[in-house]
C-alpha cells in the first residue's frame, strides 16, 4: 500500500509540475461556474421526461415554451412506430459514410420524397443539419470565390464559410442596400454565393427573397436559403420560405434540418440535381461522417407525410404564434420584428435576463435565453417559441407567467 501511494503521489507531482499554457483559458474560465452557484446557469438543463409540450426537470412538470418542434411531431404515433419498425430492420446505425457502406434504401426514399415536395430536381440527405449548411458553403464555394452572409445567418453557415476558404463578406442584417454595394465592389470574384437563413432564430423574422432574388440574378450569385426554421412553419403546404413568397423555382438550393418541425435529426439541401451530385463528391461533411441512422430517416418520412395530410397542425401553430405575441404585446414586451412562431422577448441586460429565465422556469415555463455572443450586451433576451399541440390555456399559462415577472423585475 504504501508503494502505491508513493506512486500516486509522484504521478501528482509530474503532473503539477508539468504545465500546459493551452489549457490557462480553460483554468481561467470562471463565468459559467458563477453562475451555477448563483443559480442562474441556463444551459444543459437535463430533462427527465419528454411529452410534447409537458416536460419533467428535477421531478418538476413545466410548460415547453423553448422548442423548435414546431408541428409537435415528436410524439406523434406515426413517426414513433415508423422509428421503431425501422430500428428493428436495420439496426442502429449504419456504421458507415453515405460515401461508402452508409447509404439505405430509405436515405434515397427521403431524398426523392423532399426533392417532390420543395419542388427542385435532387435532394441530399446529412447527418445533422449543422453538417448540411458546411458541406453546402464548403464543397461548393472555394479559394477565390466569395460568400456573402447576413450577419445574423446561422453559427452552421459562418462555420462552413470560415472552411471553405473562399472571401467571406458579411452585411448587416437585413440590409440589401448595403449587401448590393458590396456585390458591386471592384475586383469582386466571379463565383458567388448568397446564403441568408429562411427565419432568422433570434429575431423571428423572415429574409426578404422577394428583393433577394433579383439581387442574386442581377450579379451572378448563387442564392441558397437556410429553412431549418421554415420547413412545416411558412408557405401554403409548409415548404419553406420560397414557397412562401412563391419563389421557389428561384431560389437555387433550399438547405434544412429535421430537428424542428420533423421531428428528428438530420439535414438536407435541394437543388439542381447536377450541383448535388457534385455535392455528393465534394462535401466533406457528408463523405466523412457516419450516415443518419435508418430509424431517423424513417421517423422523418413519417413526420414529412403528417405534415403534408395534417395541413391543420400548421393552422394551430400559427394561432398559438399570435396568441402568445399579442398577448407579449399586451403586457408591454418588446418582441422585436418577430412575425413567427419564434417569438423574442427583449429584457436588456445579462443580469435581468437570467433573474427572469430562473424566475420563469420555478413558475413552471420553459425558455431559452439568448445573451452574448449572440446578442449585443445591451438586447439579451429570452426566446419563446410554440407548438401546434400547445392548448390555448398553456400559452395563456405563459403569458401569467411574463406578465406577473415582467413587474416585479421592472422589465415592464
Amino acid at each position: 500500500m504504501f508503494g502505491l501511494l508513493r506512486n500516486e503521489e509522484i504521478v501528482t507531482t509530474t503532473q503539477t509540475a508539468s504545465h500546459v499554457a493551452l489549457f490557462d483559458k480553460c483554468r481561467g474560465f470562471t463565468r459559467a461556474r458563477e453562475a451555477q452557484a448563483a443559480g442562474l446557469y441556463p444551459y444543459f438543463t437535463p430533462i427527465s421526461e419528454a411529452e410534447d409540450t409537458v416536460v419533467t426537470i428535477h421531478g418538476k412538470t413545466k410548460v415547453m415554451m423553448g422548442s423548435n418542434n414546431y408541428l409537435g411531431l415528436t410524439h406523434h404515433p406515426k413517426v414513433l412506430e415508423a422509428a421503431a419498425t425501422a430500428l428493428r430492420k436495420y439496426g442502429s446505425g449504419c456504421t458507415g459514410s453515405r460515401f461508402l457502406n452508409g447509404t439505405l434504401d430509405l436515405h434515397e426514399q427521403l431524398e426523392a420524397r423532399l426533392a417532390e415536395f420543395l419542388r427542385k430536381e435532387a435532394c441530399l440527405v446529412f447527418s445533422t443539419g449543422y453538417q448540411a449548411n458546411l458541406g453546402v458553403v464548403s464543397g461548393l464555394v472555394g479559394r477565390d470565390e466569395a460568400v456573402y452572409l447576413d450577419k445574423l445567418d446561422h453559427a452552421s453557415i459562418v462555420d462552413g464559410a470560415t472552411m471553405s476558404r473562399a472571401q467571406v463578406v458579411r452585411f448587416n442584417h437585413g440590409d440589401l442596400a448595403g449587401l448590393e454595394r458590396k456585390l458591386r465592389s471592384d475586383g469582386r470574384p466571379q463565383g458567388a454565393m448568397i446564403i441568408v437563413d429562411g427565419i432568422f432564430s433570434m429575431e423571428g423574422d423572415i429574409a426578404d427573397l422577394p428583393h433577394l432574388v433579383p439581387l442574386a440574378k442581377q450579379y451572378g450569385a448563387a442564392l441558397a436559403v437556410d429553412d431549418a426554421h421554415s420547413i412545416g412553419v411558412l408557405g401554403p403546404t409548409g415548404a419553406g420560405t420560397a414557397d412562401h413568397f412563391g419563389l421557389t423555382d428561384k431560389v437555387d438550393l433550399i438547405v434544412g434540418t429535421f430537428s424542428k418541425s420533423l421531428a428528428s435529426i438530420g439535414g438536407f439541401v435541394a437543388g439542381d440535381e447536377y450541383v448535388i451530385h457534385f455535392l455528393k463528391h465534394h462535401a466533406r461533411p457528408l463523405i466523412f461522417t457516419a450516415a443518419l441512422p435508418a430509424s431517423n430517416t424513417a421517423g422523418v418520412l413519417a413526420a414529412l407525410d403528417v405534415l403534408q395530410s395534417e395541413p391543420e397542425r400548421r393552422e394551430a401553430l400559427w394561432r398559438n404564434t399570435k396568441r402568445l405575441a399579442d398577448g407579449l404585446k399586451a403586457l408591454g414586451f418588446d418582441i422585436g420584428p418577430s412575425t413567427t412562431p419564434i417569438v423574442p422577448v427583449l429584457i436588456g441586460p445579462l443580469d435581468k435576463t437570467l433573474v427572469v429565465w430562473r424566475q420563469l422556469v420555478d413558475a413552471g415555463v420553459f425558455t431559452n435565453p439568448v445573451v452574448p455572443p449572440a446578442v449585443p450586451p445591451s438586447q439579451c433576451r429570452l426566446r419563446a417559441s410554440v407548438m401546434a399541440t400547445h392548448t390555448a390555456e398553456q400559452v395563456d399559462f405563459a403569458l401569467e407567467a411574463f406578465a406577473a415577472l415582467g413587474k416585479s423585475v421592472g422589465v415592464i
